[in-house]
């Protein structure tokens, strides 16, 4: 039985998940989380070897034949180097190619998290039939993964689809280093940072709000505590997620006037929130993307949903080994 190994690397956990490969589809046998190593990555390398040989040892029929990676950039994908990445300060040039080549003599490959969820939906999910496709991740960040003309499209030095730098507003809530920025807005950060603002603000004006308790607890503000109390009916966090929808549309419109997809794929807080998010998203994306570009292109949530992350790491091993 042929098997790719997907290792999806975080920066608090990482999954390593076993498939088996038939007529270049696959079925998911096992998965082992893990807690990642941040503090000395070479242990966490030698961990992932470990448990692959581990799993091969138990299963005596199964022949591995290509090691898929997904993980936060920026990387080096041709050399196979992870870059120090804001969730893994501490994986600093990193080699996790010679390793795992040198412990099992396979293809191994790596691409960022966005990139790697873009192939899944492709090849497996909602962007499958397509050639021009973008994936946003939309969850504790913002990034995108393009497949332009039926290929990943990384750009001259894997830095490509960094959509969250771009700047929507002269002023605004950080995001990538940017205040303003796409991921300012459309980010789990982003949505913390927003809902702190308009807490101090309502604060300041004897006001209270549904997802803080008082200024001592301003720190404490996440997205998902906003989104709770916007299901509560909190007038402050309708009116933060309203300023998202909007900002979204904005973000969506430029790349769908630059790329001119047939799809975008949004994961993470758009799955979950769309209902809320998308009318008036449509509604700005109708304002100002040309009108014939955002006819022909579709908005959707990942096809793949929660198990998207299972099949990101698997399918970049898979297309390496398609591509030999």
């Amino acid at each position: 039985m042929k098997i790719i190994v997907g290792i999806d690397i975080g920066g608090t956990k990482c999954a390593i998940t076993f498939a088996a490969l038939e007529n270049n589809e696959f079925s998911f046998l096992d998965k082992v989380k893990e807690q990642t190593i941040t503090a000395e990555p070479e242990q966490a390398v030698a961990r992932f070897i470990a448990i692959i040989r581990e799993r091969l040892a138990a299963h005596p029929d199964w022949e591995l034949i290509s090691i898929g990676i997904s993980c936060g950039g920026p990387l080096d994908t041709e050399r196979g180097l992870i870059l120090a990445p804001p969730n893994l300060p501490l994986w600093d040039h990193v080699d996790i190619y010679a390793p795992l080549r040198e412990a099992f003599c396979v293809p191994v490959a790596m691409e960022n998290d966005a990139n790697a969820c873009a192939l899944a939906e492709w090849v497996h999910g909602a962007g499958k039939g397509t050639r021009n496709m973008v994936f946003l991740t939309f969850g504790t960040g913002m990034g995108a993964g393009l497949i332009l003309g039926g290929r990943l499209y990384s750009g001259s030095n894997d830095m490509a689809g960094e959509v969250g730098h771009i700047r929507l507003a002269a002023d605004g809530p950080e995001g990538y280093g940017k205040r303003g920025s796409f991921e300012g807005f459309c980010s789990g950060g982003g949505i913390a940072r927003q809902g702190r603002m308009a807490a101090e603000e309502a604060f300041a004006r004897g006001e209270s709000v549904g997802f803080c308790a008082g200024p001592e607890e301003l720190e404490n503000i996440t997205a998902e505590q906003i989104a709770i109390a916007l299901e509560a009916g909190d007038a402050c966090a309708s009116r933060i997620f309203e300023n998202v929808a909007c900002k979204l549309g904005m973000g969506l419109s430029v790349l769908i006037d630059i790329l001119n997809p047939e799809i975008i794929i949004i994961g993470s807080i758009f799955a979950r929130q769309e209902q809320v998010l998308r009318g008036r998203m449509e509604q700005i994306i109708r304002q100002e993307a040309l009108e014939r570009n955002a006819q022909i292109c579709r908005i959707s949530p990942p096809a793949l949903g929660e198990k998207i992350g299972d099949y990101a790491a698997v399918t970049v091993g898979l297309m390496k080994y398609c591509n030999q």
